[in-house]
């Protein structure tokens, strides 16, 4: 059984100022009901103690990933912020979800397979609102390390007992990480992210490339690192201009124009470092959060709604 959404209140109207502009900005800058039908299936029952509108919590894990805050950190929060609990729909009379019940709506989104859906019906509304301009994709990856201790390397790479779906990678340079490896397409101009893949860190980037292109951009961007045939053939299948950087071989080495070539290519590509950099710096993706590929991918995909969500606020004005 589910709670309805609270409205505001008698108490609410009395209380003057809490307001949070950035909130309202992305509180309006989205239409709330289809993402509220995708999340029907949670707490469905029609019998036993009624849940907090899905709704509710998925704007309770948005607001965890802009604040940084863990799951008892939200539990206070909502306590004591009038600006959260008006964006989250929450009443002042009315008890707010404790760090059990946010973890166990996380698992939900988990099961369901829900934070993708979440994020792409994000990103069809913020198009049809012409915040994402569709001119360009910047494709690249980065290496995010597990939550799990690195186990010791060993012939074959090494596996973690707590975390089997990490893996170990060598960097340029020797170099080892053990983690993951998130994969974006990023708009070039508004720097939104527009698809991802989370992948262990041993997935190769042109494994994964031709997957984000997302077939209505007019160019797409990447590092030599994508250079293959299904990148190559699926920008050409799709009348999309190649803009992936060319490679040396043992036995072809870059024309001067192919050096030009890669370096202009290179000042655009290099825009998504940005991105990667306040993901990271901002949105805790400098390391995951939890155990195995499907958590820590929901999880992901719930901060890039996040991302997305506040750089369309700051383009919506």
């Amino acid at each position: 059984m589910r709670r309805e959404q609270s409205q505001a209140g008698f108490a609410e109207a009395l209380v003057v100022g809490g307001g949070n502009r950035r909130l309202e900005k992305v509180d309006a800058v989205v239409d709330w009901g289809p993402v509220d039908r995708l999340l029907e299936p949670i707490y469905d029952a029609t019998s036993g103690r009624p849940a907090y509108p899905p709704l509710s919590m998925v704007k309770v894990v948005l607001l965890q990933s802009w604040y940084g805050l863990g799951d008892p950190a939200m539990e206070e929060a909502l306590g004591d912020r009038l600006s959260f609990r008006r964006f989250a729909g929450l009443g002042l009379g009315e008890a707010v979800p404790d760090h059990s019940t946010i973890c166990r709506f996380r698992g939900e989104l988990v099961r369901r397979g829900l934070a993708e859906a979440v994020f792409d019906e994000i990103n069809r509304q913020l198009m049809g609102r012409g915040l994402i301009v569709q001119q360009g994709t910047l494709i690249d990856a980065t290496l995010v390390d597990a939550a799990a201790a690195e186990p010791p390397r060993q012939k074959g790479g090494g596996r973690s007992a707590a975390d089997p779906d990490a893996a170990w990678t060598k960097r340029p340079g020797g170099v080892a990480r053990f983690g993951y490896k998130l994969h974006v397409a990023v708009d070039r101009d508004t720097q939104m992210v527009r698809g991802a893949r989370l992948t262990p860190a041993n997935v190769n980037e042109v494994v994964v490339g031709h997957e984000l292109v997302q077939g209505d951009e007019a160019a797409v961007w990447a590092d030599k690192g994508y250079v293959g045939p299904a990148m190559r053939q699926h920008l050409k299948a799709c009348g999309i201009k190649d803009r992936v950087q060319r490679k040396a071989s043992r036995v072809r080495r870059l024309s001067p124009w192919e050096v030009v070539r890669n370096k202009l290519i290179g000042r655009v590509r290099g825009r998504i470092e940005g991105v990667f950099g306040a993901l990271k710096r901002s949105y805790g993706l400098e390391r995951m959060r939890y155990m195995g590929l499907p958590r820590n991918a929901s999880a992901t995909f719930m901060t890039l709604t996040a991302w997305n969500l506040a750089r369309a606020a700051d383009r919506a004005g």
